[in-house]
């Protein structure tokens, strides 16, 4: 299915192709005719909303910089900015070595694109958190959170080069930085010692000596801290650090608590309760982290992020209709942005293999027939060059086709619901739950669906059916309503098996 907008049309027209809009839109249609794709078509919003709407100026630098940018996207559009750089561009050529490098760097997820779009906002709001906390010369912590790939990591490095240009030219002391992965610790309280090192790199400590107790002890005593630079720590993969007891989790942000203490510390995971589940303490006295989430990208997102990292190329690569499809599929599945650019690089490869094939048929025919037209040969690569709708659909079908998801296809209608039920629950970052709070939230959707819910006795056995098909996982208890019960399907693929039926696509937004 090809979807048609007015930004897809426009750059569409700009490609010099002699093929009408309307006839390539309709063979579009029929190449990815069986695709189950999302019917209702969705109102395309302007690129203005994923920016700040009303930034405030600044006298610093780092903030006058920013808000030109911000200035500058409003003033052009970027549907005016696509159009004008597409009738400058010709097609690109998947034969040659150096542009096909360039196009799978530009869309490898370790490429870091020169400025983050669509998240200005959460940008904005931890900078101004570690800005005040510097200028103060005051601890604190900022919880980040938010689903895989919705940009948190990418955007705290920039945050921490923001704030380090910023101390500078405000002629504050500069922050120490330390940044670290809590998946790279062979133990998870590791991490303290890292922090000292960091702090004072010839620090000799004697055995009875933690390094927490002499982080601790630092920040108890004014004497001690006295002098001291503020130290900026950014922890991704915050949640690798829960452990049973939840203590180093729980003393790393206690750190931010001492009264001269230096720290201000940032912490990154999926989990969006995961300080209400794991802080309590914290909580109760009031030194609750401050939370920034950040949400799933919508397609209109998703396709601004693929063209600002293409525009980039001076060739035009992938038809509008195609990272339409690409934006809306993964939108609508998780809203994952490195799933998204794996996406891409797929439909690549499968026009780099189709061009492969037909240019030897090519030249197996002109040797049959002991000639070789260039100028067919010509025309073939201009029409052929960019990736088109089914190049993309069928690296969508790869990408999410999976026996689970035909599994779930194949479900009973209240089985479906339990599983979307299931689905809505663990999206609070909640790693299990109860048959009976699952029970809860299926009754719920029946309710308001005004459909008849199944008894007790068959749910537990729908649970059970789940379980033996391996897309839930139901634990043990004698009381059958406390079994605790976690997802073993990926979310991403009940969404996309379940997204084809209007109702259950409610069900999930």
């Amino acid at each position: 299915m090809a979807v048609k907008s007015e930004n897809a049309g426009e750059v569409a027209r700009s490609n010099g192709g002699s093929t009408p809009q309307k006839r390539r839109l309709i063979s579009d249609a029929a190449a990815v005719e069986n695709m189950s794709l999302i019917s209702t078509p969705m109102k395309l919003k302007s690129p203005r909303r994923c920016v700040n709407s009303s930034p405030n100026s600044g006298a610093n630098g780092i903030e006058m910089e920013i808000n030109e940018k911000l200035m500058s996207a409003r003033k052009s559009p970027v549907k005016k900015k696509l159009c004008d750089s597409f009738k400058s561009k010709p097609n690109w050529n998947p034969q040659d070595v150096e542009q096909m490098s360039a196009v799978r760097e530009a869309l490898h997820v370790s490429t870091a694109p020169s400025m983050i779009v669509c998240r200005e906002d959460e940008q904005k709001k931890v900078l101004e958190f570690c800005k005040k906390n510097l200028e103060e010369e005051k601890a604190g912590s900022l919880y980040v959170c938010g689903c895989p790939g919705t940009g948190k990591s990418l955007s705290m490095e920039k945050v921490k080069h923001y704030l380090v240009d910023w101390a500078k030219e405000a002629g504050l002391q500069q922050p120490e930085v330390f940044s670290i992965n809590c998946t790279s610790l062979t133990n998870t309280s590791e991490i303290f010692g890292k922090i000292l090192l960091k702090l004072q790199p010839r620090k000799k400590l004697n055995g009875s000596t933690s390094p927490l107790q002499h982080l601790q002890n630092l920040y108890s005593q004014k004497l001690h801290s006295s002098g001291m630079k503020m130290m900026l720590i950014i922890a991704d993969e915050l949640d690798y650090l829960i452990t049973r007891d939840r203590a180093v989790l729980h003393d790393l942000f206690m750190l931010t608590t001492f009264p001269f203490s230096r720290f201000i510390l940032i912490g990154i995971a999926n989990a969006i309760d995961l300080a209400d589940r794991f802080l309590p303490r914290l909580q109760s006295m009031n030194c609750k982290p401050l939370v920034v989430t950040f949400r799933a990208y919508s397609k209109d997102q998703i396709i601004r992020i693929l063209q600002e990292r293409l525009m980039e190329l001076p060739y035009i690569v992938f038809q509008p209709q195609a990272l339409e499809l690409c934006a809306r599929k993964v939108a609508a599945a998780s809203g994952d942005m490195r799933k998204a650019l794996s996406v891409c690089r797929s439909a690549i490869e499968i026009l780099e293999a189709e061009m492969r094939e037909s240019v030897s048929k090519m030249n197996s025919a002109s040797a049959e027939q002991g000639l070789f037209d260039q100028q067919g040969a010509s025309a073939f690569e201009f029409f052929n060059s960019q990736v088109r709708v089914d190049h993309m659909a069928v690296a969508l079908s790869n990408t999410f086709k999976s026996p689970v998801v035909d599994t779930i296809k194949s479900l009973p209608q209240h089985q479906q619901i339990l599983l979307c039920s299931a689905v809505k629950f663990f999206r609070g970052g909640k790693k299990d739950m109860t048959v009976g709070e699952l029970n809860k939230s299926y009754m719920n959707i029946c309710k308001t669906s005004v459909i008849p819910p199944v008894g007790t006795l068959e749910f537990l056995s729908m649970c059970r059916v789940l379980h033996d098909q391996g897309i839930l996982k139901v634990g043990q208890s004698r009381d059958d309503k406390l079994k605790r019960v976690t997802l073993k399907a990926d979310e991403s693929d009940v969404t996309f098996a379940l997204q084809g039926v209007r109702f259950f696509r409610n069900c999930l937004q």
